[in-house]
């Protein structure tokens, strides 16, 4: 089973967290990595491919290509904890079922307070029914964790008060589960708040007499600055420490020193056309990395393909300027993509008017027929 003691791990996080940025994340020092959140009736249609091109295995819905989720296992093995949205304990282990082979790791999403995770009694709003959440957990852990020697984790925010927060994760350490992340936060606070850190000794011993190791999330912005959080708040080297706006701006931050938004922006690039990702998430995780300012920003959100991604690339010099003007080539991009544009239509207009004479010479040879019966 994964070992989570002490551990600095990658968040789970919507577009940020796919195979690119998990990988990323890895070689420059995060211990373990969350998959981004889905939803188990999603996972349930999924059936596994094994991608021997790429290496990885997929997780493809029937008549589509793009993959639901893709694991390395060359890579990820023994650091890769699946996130479920869920509501309804027979479709979460439905789904861990369906991914349990290819993960380490199973956690329960009952901290986001989204929408897209809260519909349907999912994300955050599973704390306001603990009595389910419980039985999800407890379901999980008899029904997939034990049996394939899986750990089973929830994540979670702060109740409104000490006590009532205390109390939930009491029963939840009581579920049988390995594993306890808290965003130091309660749901209707947002990112920009400071976390509330006072009682986080509290929460660890609940679960330390539980045999649940702890994590914690919320502003903890690089490795130092989780060392630095440690040391003020005298807190056990056994607690870890999630990052996720961080890591979604730089999957770095888990060195020592990270690396320069310069070099991390190839790096990436690199990884995400090695591992055949989707341009449009490719593109979203460059805006993530590269700085609003920087005139590559708006370069590279002009590309339209990893052609032009990789020419903007070519341009970077090794302190993030411009080593030349892309836009001529980003220009010339758009005009050949526009004249074939035009041509496709020009062949399409033509093959219509060519069935359309086809049509009207069929219909008067029947119409002759006719004439002469």
């Amino acid at each position: 089973m994964l070992s989570f003691a002490g551990k600095l791990v990658l968040a789970p996080m919507v577009r940020a967290g796919e195979l690119p940025t998990r990988i990323l994340a890895i070689r420059n020092g995060a211990d373990l990595v969350w998959g981004p959140e889905i939803i188990d009736k999603k996972l349930i249609q999924c059936k596994r491919h094994v991608n021997e091109k790429l290496g990885c295995v997929d997780y493809l819905v029937d008549g589509t290509t793009s993959p639901v989720f893709r694991t390395c296992p060359q890579i990820e093995k023994g650091k890769i904890v699946f996130q479920i949205g869920t509501s309804t304990p027979s479709l979460a282990i439905q789904a861990a079922l369906t991914v349990i082979q290819d993960v380490d790791g199973i956690d329960i999403n009952a901290g986001c307070p989204k929408h897209f995770s809260i519909h349907s009694g999912m994300g955050a709003a599973l704390l306001r029914t603990p009595d389910k959440l419980c039985e999800i957990l407890c379901e999980l852990v008899e029904k997939v964790g034990r049996p394939y020697g899986k750990t089973i984790s929830v994540k979670i925010r702060l109740l409104d008060n000490r006590e009532d927060t205390l109390q939930l994760i009491n029963r939840l350490c009581q579920t049988g589960i390995s594993h306890l992340t808290v965003h130091c936060r309660t749901t209707p606070m947002r990112n920009r708040e400071q976390p509330i850190r006072g009682y986080i000794k509290e929460i660890y011993e609940v679960c330390q007499t539980n045999g649940v190791t702890l994590i914690i999330n919320g502003g903890i912005k690089s490795r130092s600055h989780f060392q630095e959080i440690q040391r003020d708040l005298e807190l056990p080297k056994e607690i870890g420490g999630m990052m996720a706006d961080c890591a979604e701006q730089n999957p770095t931050v888990f060195l020592d020193s990270p690396i320069e938004w310069f070099d991390v922006v190839k790096q990436y690039v690199r990884i995400a056309n090695d591992y055949d990702n989707n341009l449009g998430n490719t593109k979203y995780m460059i805006s993530r990395i590269v700085p609003g300012k920087s005139k590559f920003y708006q370069f590279f959100a002009r590309c339209k393909t990893f052609q032009e991604i990789e020419h903007v690339l070519g341009l970077l010099g090794p302190k993030g300027d411009p080593l030349g003007d892309p836009l001529p080539f980003i220009e010339n991009c758009r005009q050949q993509e526009k004249l074939a544009k035009q041509r496709t239509n020009e062949l399409k207009s033509k093959q219509r008017q060519a069935e359309k004479r086809q049509s009207l010479e069929q219909e008067g040879v029947q119409e002759s027929k006719k004439i002469k019966t």
